[in-house]
């Protein structure tokens, strides 16, 4: 149902929150092929829609359609994960006894959390709804999608796609701007996901708290790559170039910046710019004629990311390869800078385009140092043959994720590697089994069993006995192997059924 025409009015949009929340008892008990069932119908109408999420997707970004393929395949593969193992998950699971709780079952149910919210963004808008809504779906809620209206064409998409597969009382996507989006948080749901910049981010932050609603974000930043000196630095070179290439640099996990050693910093630009023309000037006939390279998404963006190169321009930076722009196009070239410098803008600000900036190094000291002039970032990569510097950089460093020797391949790849950031860069975890979880309150249940001695005993008033045990376990250990906690249980369970026998 397409939301954007009809529901505008925060009233209206109130109202069909309170009807989707009168779903929710209802949801929380579908079985496990119920659910299966909604997602299988789910991909199997957003696979039928390939024509129009491509077409969408190239009037937008001038996408190629064999990477918004590559969005379809991360729907794909997250629901035929979560439909091998959805059964088990939402199985009881039994957790390890304790003394204290001799002759008890203890173990955590995953309840469905009810109403919850995705805001999302522009860049991948396809797979960045539809993940989300795949975990929440499975684990039982009612979804609602608030699509970004940067992408308005891949909004109307997933609102037809939605439409015919489930009903808007399961699944509602909202269009709009923020208006619409400031009517939904206004709504007391009971988990907000999230993807975006900083700003909103602390809106949701901020909206979420007023319900006490929990939240998943991911929100970017500046995300280092690390070129050590003993790195393979063609293969270095390439891999990075097309990482913050790929779909015009707009991408959170993309490179930003570029700490190299100084001894192989000459030859890893000159490898950059080397691939850069690989990949995206075979033929020589310039950038801007690639179908492989993106536009920036509309011209506030354009200018946004301009004015961060001719800040850092002004400032003393060189431009070791590319520079080019075009205003009209929406064009912006793969950039290498060099020279820059703490007070420029583009090494404050997440840069969302294919530019990146050189900082050299001469000692693998000053690299955690210089990371932690900014927030932590959301993906961090490093390069480097040798396995102890390798080992050395994660020990002193934090991110969200750490690819090394390659970037840009650890979101959306493998539904059993959650995804996320860490404080700035976001919190909580998507992918497969994460996902679910996030959307899933962990209820904790202990079962009483078989009496264990005298019954009355932890009753007040308290005996000498029992103050004497108290004080006993507070003298020694009260951990023991589970084996022996095991063992016990099962003695208790056998004297109960002699008992009843």
């Amino acid at each position: 149902m397409n939301m954007n025409a009809e529901l505008q009015d925060s009233a209206q949009i109130r109202a069909h929150f309170e009807r989707m929340a009168a779903r929710t008892p209802e949801l929380a008990l579908t079985t496990a092929d119920e659910r299966i069932a909604k997602l299988k119908k789910l991909l199997d109408v957003v696979l039928a829609s390939r024509a129009e999420i491509v077409a969408a997707g190239q009037q937008e970004l001038r996408v190629h359609e064999t990477d918004i393929d590559g969005q379809l395949l991360m729907i794909k593969a997250e629901i035929e994960f979560i439909s091998k193992h959805l059964a088990s998950w939402m199985a009881p699971q039994p957790v390890q006894g304790s003394l204290m709780t001799l002759g008890k079952k203890s173990y955590v149910r995953h309840e469905a959390k009810g109403m919850v919210l995705h805001v999302s963004t522009w860049n991948a808008p396809i797979a960045e709804a539809f993940v989300m809504a795949a975990g929440a779906i499975a684990a039982g809620n009612a979804f609602v999608l608030k699509p970004s209206e940067l992408a308005p064409h891949s909004a109307q998409v997933l609102a037809d796609i939605v439409a015919k597969a489930l009903p808007d009382d399961e699944f509602a996507v909202f269009q709009g701007g923020a208006e619409v989006a400031q009517a939904l948080l206004a709504c007391p749901f009971n988990h907000m996901f999230y993807i975006g910049g900083h700003g909103v981010g602390r809106l949701i932050m901020k909206a979420a708290a007023d319900h006490f609603a929990t939240v998943t974000l991911e929100m970017g930043g500046k995300n280092p790559t690390i070129i050590d000196a003993s790195a393979d630095v063609k293969d270095a070179a390439f891999k990075t170039a097309w990482g913050r290439a790929a779909n015009a640099g707009q991408v959170c996990v993309a490179p930003d910046y570029a700490l190299v050693h100084e001894s192989v910093q000459s030859a890893f630009v000159s490898a950059m710019g080397d691939a850069f023309n690989e990949m995206y000037n075979p033929q020589g006939e310039g950038f801007q004629a690639s179908n492989h390279l993106p536009r920036i998404i509309n011209a506030r963006h354009f200018e946004r990311i301009h004015a961060l190169l001719q800040d850092a321009l002004d400032k003393g930076a060189k431009v070791e390869f590319g520079g080019q722009t075009d205003a009209d196009d929406l064009f912006i070239a793969p950039t290498i800078l060099s020279g820059v410098s703490e007070d420029m803008k583009i090494m404050q600000e997440e840069i969302f385009a294919p530019i990146i900036c050189i900082v050299p190094f001469a000692d693998r000291a000053e690299v955690p140092s210089i990371i932690r002039r900014r927030p932590k970032p959301l993906s961090l990569y490093i390069f480097a043959k040798d396995s102890a510097a390798k080992d050395w950089y994660l020990a002193r460093t934090s991110a969200g994720s750490t690819v090394v020797n390659h970037n840009v391949i650890q979101s959306g790849t493998n539904p059993c590697l959650a995804f996320g950031g860490v404080n700035h860069s976001g919190m909580g975890r998507i992918g497969g089994h994460a996902t679910f979880l996030e959307c899933s309150n962990p209820r904790s249940v202990v079962e009483d069993g078989p009496p264990v001695g005298d019954p009355k005993l932890m009753f007040p008033p308290y005996s000498d006995k029992y103050k004497k045990m108290v004080g006993d376990m507070l003298k020694r250990p009260i951990v023991v192997p589970n084996a022996v906690v095991n063992t016990i249980n099962g003695m208790i369970k056998l004297g109960s059924l002699f008992r009843k026998s």
